[in-house]
């Protein structure tokens, strides 16, 4: 914009416990109040566009507590059983889950207390190594053996029940019940040892051995080698420089070095037949296909990136081990509809900030019990996509709550006006006095001095209220005296603009930076700069949407007068690609040419929701489709589900429907603003500098992204703030219930 946890656990059990609320009922009679407009969105949309909202898989990262026993112990490996129980083994002892709390297994009373040197499954059964011995609890109890003390630190169990244990010196290998010791004089600080059939594979870091027939054998000879994972007829050897493959038969290579990775540098690996899992030590990657990777890191995933161990369940959810702890990435069947339904309670129970849809400020990173709702440069503008977001729900489900919801914010939004004493003048926020915590040097204190409230406002804030005015007439207006309060509120903004030829006048009689529509500003610069088109988008937006409230000529007068004689049609119509770098234009210290503005994206389409709806005629109203389709030209790379749905909704059926889902339904839970890195990636095309400021060829997921607004660019790769921010869900509301009126989302 053009202006200046509690523990994951604990996230993650909200969300359980609101996916078992059955609230989630979402077949209801469209009210009647929304059946003047349906003509309209039904012919928005073309019938082969709208699509069923059906369950898919909903990436969840948790965190488990630890046992206050375990809170400085080193952990050294996870192992799932298949009973999905959770083992993971510390200095300490063997710790266990029990539900999403990690502590000291004591359910076998004999085992309590003892030290485990390793775990292993055979058969999906867990297996013990200890100073002594080595059992299992399985089969009656019956698998053991004694061992000489002190000797064996590995262990591995084949099909057949064979054990092979590997010691500082030499391997040891059980048949029958029977110890052979098998001379093993290499070099190695430490090994792992893997059972594959009967088969069994020795790793170190320069090669891999295979035990077959009581024999030791060179399977392959690499460097840096670190992890192993079997498919079938095939070896996968993790390094520390990437992964490559082997035929299991006879070592020969099938798969040559894949570096172009996430992170090349493997520490565990894990085959299914989904993919391939590959721990490192800057987070987990899931390898779908080839060159196809989904990556977990940063703390919305993970306690730390430097992943120790892994292991997946029956289920697909993948256990990750690092020195701080034990999460999950867990997939969860959900659909749109019950995504949305947590966003909702989300801001419902923990952003709503006199009405406005708060952005939180956490102080102890991470955790959302230190939270505060704090004011923003736009909370008006962030609150008015929340307000449209709970029209259009209440337009599809005819829930009373939803409009209750819009109402609220609406009432903040008029209180904007009325706050400062300025006719006509919205704040950007307000506070009580003496809490102000953004900016504070444009703040002022209100004419009832418990008060204060932020001046400076942007043509962000006319625009995103336009919008959210717009969109509640539309779908959430049941009585006279309901329009005639949107009608009373947006008249007197309109009035100020045009009573001031067509500026903002802040509370020192002096425009505002951007609050400028006025042909002397707008006209100065050259059609290579979005600022004309965009902002004579706005004003005969304004103008129109003005008009359509109040009936008044001057309204429309002032807006004809703008397209034929100062040329404002012609800077709407005027062609987005032909934006490009144009530095030198120079307004308040600001160039306005030297970088593609993503906020300036999300301006303009939620204008061209009301520039569109509420053209003059027919004639203008297919020139501004013209216009949006132009834009959404430049913009579809993006797979943004709003601009797609605006796009739609005048009339488009070459909207990017499955783009528009793939960032809704990737979109994440978590929106802590977590720090996150991908520009240490070597699995992403690199782009050199260019005006758009796109860094790569490939649009990653949000969820593997810096966590942020619609107006952020979604190709930048690394961003957050060490968890020191939560956002509300709005983000993923508006779209999401835009998507349900128009019915694209059935």
């Amino acid at each position: 914009m053009k202006a200046s946890a509690r523990p994951l656990h604990d996230r993650v059990s909200e969300f359980g416990w609101r996916e078992r609320a059955g609230r989630w009922q979402w077949q209801r009679t469209l009210p009647v109040h929304a059946a003047r407009w349906m003509a309209l969105v039904l012919a928005s949309v073309a019938v082969g566009g709208a699509i069923n909202d059906t369950a898919f898989r909903q990436a969840v990262g948790v965190e488990f507590e630890r046992a206050a026993e375990l809170e400085k112990v080193a952990l050294h490996q996870v192992v799932v059983d298949n009973d999905d129980i959770v083992y993971v083994r510390t200095d300490r002892g063997v710790a266990r889950l029990f539900d999403d709390r990690l502590a000291i297994d004591q359910s076998f009373r004999p085992l309590a207390g003892k030290l485990a040197r390793d775990l292993t499954l055979h058969l999906g059964e867990l297996f013990y190594l200890f100073e002594d011995s080595w059992l299992s609890n399985a089969g009656g109890g019956t698998p053991f053996g004694s061992l000489p003390k002190d000797v064996y630190r590995r262990i591995a169990v084949a099909d057949d029940g064979a054990v092979l244990l590997a010691s500082a010196t030499h391997l040891g290998l059980v048949r029958a019940g029977k110890l052979t010791t098998l001379p093993f004089a290499v070099p190695r600080p430490d090994e792992r040892l893997y059972a594959w059939g009967t088969e069994f594979f020795v790793l170190t870091a320069e090669a891999v051995y295979r035990v077959k027939e009581g024999k030791i054998e060179v399977f392959h000879r690499g460097q840096d080698l670190t992890a192993l994972a079997f498919r079938p007829n095939e070896v996968v050897v993790g390094t520390r420089h990437g992964f490559y493959t082997l035929e299991a038969a006879t070592g020969r290579p099938t798969l040559p070095m894949q570096t172009q990775l996430p992170c090349p540098e493997i520490t565990c690996l894990a085959a299914t037949p989904a993919g391939l899992w590959a721990g490192t030590t800057r987070g987990v990657f899931w390898q779908l296909g080839p060159g196809r990777f989904r990556y977990y890191a940063s703390k919305r995933w993970l306690g730390d990136d430097r992943v120790l161990d892994l292991q997946v369940d029956r289920h697909g959810d993948v256990y990750v081990l690092t020195r701080q702890g034990l999460n999950k990435i867990e997939f969860r069947p959900l659909t749109l509809a019950q995504k949305a339904a947590y966003y909702e309670e989300k801001i419902r129970r923990r952003h709503i900030r006199y009405g406005f849809c708060s952005e939180l400020r956490l102080l102890r990173p991470g955790d959302v019990r230190s939270a505060e709702m704090i004011d923003t440069d736009n909370d008006g503008s962030w609150s008015s996509l929340y307000l449209a977001s709970q029209a259009f729900r209440y337009a599809v489900t005819g829930e009373a709550e939803a409009r209750a919801n819009a109402w609220e914010t609406f009432t903040a939004l008029e209180r904007l006006q009325a706050i400062n004493g300025l006719f006509g003048f919205p704040a950007r926020t307000f506070e009580r006095a003496g809490f102000k915590f953004s900016d504070p040097d444009r703040w002022h204190v209100a004419p009832d001095p418990n008060w204060e409230w932020k001046a400076h406002t942007s043509s962000d804030e006319i625009a995103l209220h336009t919008f959210a005015y717009a969109v509640l007439l539309e779908a959430a207006v049941r009585t006279p005296d309901e329009r005639a309060r949107i009608a009373n509120a947006y008249d007197r903004i309109l009035t100020h603009i045009v009573r001031n030829n067509l500026y903002l006048i802040d509370v020192d009689g002096q425009p505002t930076l951007w609050g400028r529509w006025h042909p002397d500003y707008v006209n100065q610069y050259p059609p290579t700069i979005v600022d004309r088109r965009l902002n004579s988008a706005e004003i005969v937006a304004f103008l129109q949407f003005g008009h359509h409230l109040t009936r008044k000529d001057a309204y429309r007068d002032k807006a004809f007068e703008l397209m034929d004689r100062h040329g404002y049609l012609a800077n709407i119509t005027n062609s987005m690609s032909r934006v490009r770098f144009t530095p030198g234009f120079v307004f308040r210290g600001n160039d306005m040419g030297n970088e593609w503005n993503h906020s300036d994206d999300q301006l303009a389409f939620y204008n061209y929701w009301t520039l569109y709806r509420y053209a003059f005629n027919d004639h203008l109203r297919r020139l501004y489709a013209g216009a949006v389709k132009d834009h959404w030209d430049i913009e579809r790379i993006e797979r943004n589900p709003a601009w797609n749905f605006i796009y739609a909704s005048t009339g488009a059926s070459a909207f990017d429907l499955e783009g528009a889902l793939w960032t809704l339904q990737n979109y994440p839970m978590d929106l802590i603003g977590w720090t996150v890195r991908n520009s240490h990636r070597l699995d992403l095309s690199f782009l050199p500098a260019n005006f758009r400021q796109q860094q790569t060829e490939q649009l990653l997921p949000p969820d593997e992204r810096p966590v942020m607004r619609w107006n952020g660019n979604p190709f930048v790769l690394d961003g957050g703030n060490d968890g020191q921010t939560e956002l509300a869900g709005d983000e993923f509301l508006l779209p999401y219930w835009m998507g349900r009126y128009l019915k694209i989302i059935q």
